[in-house]
C-alpha cells in the first residue's frame, strides 16, 4: 500500500514497484474514473467532492479486502477515518516528498481540482494538513525527492519481507 501527498511518485513507483515484484498495480484513482466514466476533476465539479470521496472510500475499501498485488491510493483517501482504520492491519509505505519537489511534479495540473486556484499554497495546506496522518499511517516511509523510482524501489523491497504479505 503506497500513500502519500500530490507529486509524491505513488502512480510510478506503485508501476515499478509493481514490474518488480511481479504483481498488478491498482490506482485507486484510475478505478475511481473508470466506475465514474469521467476524470476526477470532472467528478469535483459535476458531483463535488462528497460523492468523489465516497466513491474512494467504496474503492479503497474493496483494494484493501481482496486486491493481490500493490495499491496506490489517492493523497485525500487518509482523511477518511474508516479508510485509516482500515490502513492498521497493512503495510503502508509513506513516499515522502519534500515541498519543492512536490509544487514541481504537481506544476498546473488541471486534473487536481483540490489544488485549483492557487497550486502552491493549496499544496503547502494540503500538504501541512496531512503530513502527521501520513506519518502515522506509515509502516516505512522513504524518501522520494531527487531520487529515481527505481532507487525508490530498491528502499520498499527488503521491507515486503517483514510485511508478510508482498501486496500490500
Amino acid at each position: 500500500m503506497l500513500i502519500g501527498s500530490p507529486g509524491s511518485g505513488k502512480s510510478t513507483v506503485g508501476e515499478a514497484l509493481a514490474r518488480r515484484i511481479g504483481a498488478d498495480l491498482l490506482c485507486t484513482d484510475t478505478e475511481i474514473e473508470k466506475r465514474a466514466g469521467k476524470p476526477v476533476g470532472d467528478i469535483f465539479v459535476e458531483d463535488g467532492e462528497t460523492q468523489f470521496r465516497a466513491l474512494e472510500r467504496e474503492i479503497v475499501a474493496e483494494a484493501l479486502r481482496s486486491w493481490e498485488g500493490v495499491i496506490a491510493v489517492g493523497g485525500g483517501s487518509v482523511l477518511d477515518e474508516d479508510t485509516r482504520a482500515d490502513l492498521a492491519d497493512h503495510h503502508v509505505v509513506y513516499l515522502q516528498v519534500e515541498f519543492g519537489e512536490a509544487a514541481k511534479r504537481v506544476g498546473m495540473d488541471v486534473a487536481r481540482p483540490l489544488l485549483s486556484g492557487n497550486p502552491r499554497t493549496k499544496l503547502r495546506r494540503l500538504l501541512d494538513e496531512r503530513l502527521p496522518i501520513y506519518e502515522g499511517l506509515a509502516t516505512v516511509t522513504v524518501a522520494t525527492t531527487g531520487y529515481h523510482p527505481e532507487e525508490i524501489v530498491d528502499e520498499i523491497v527488503p521491507t515486503l519481507d517483514n510485511a508478510g504479505k508482498a501486496e500490500k
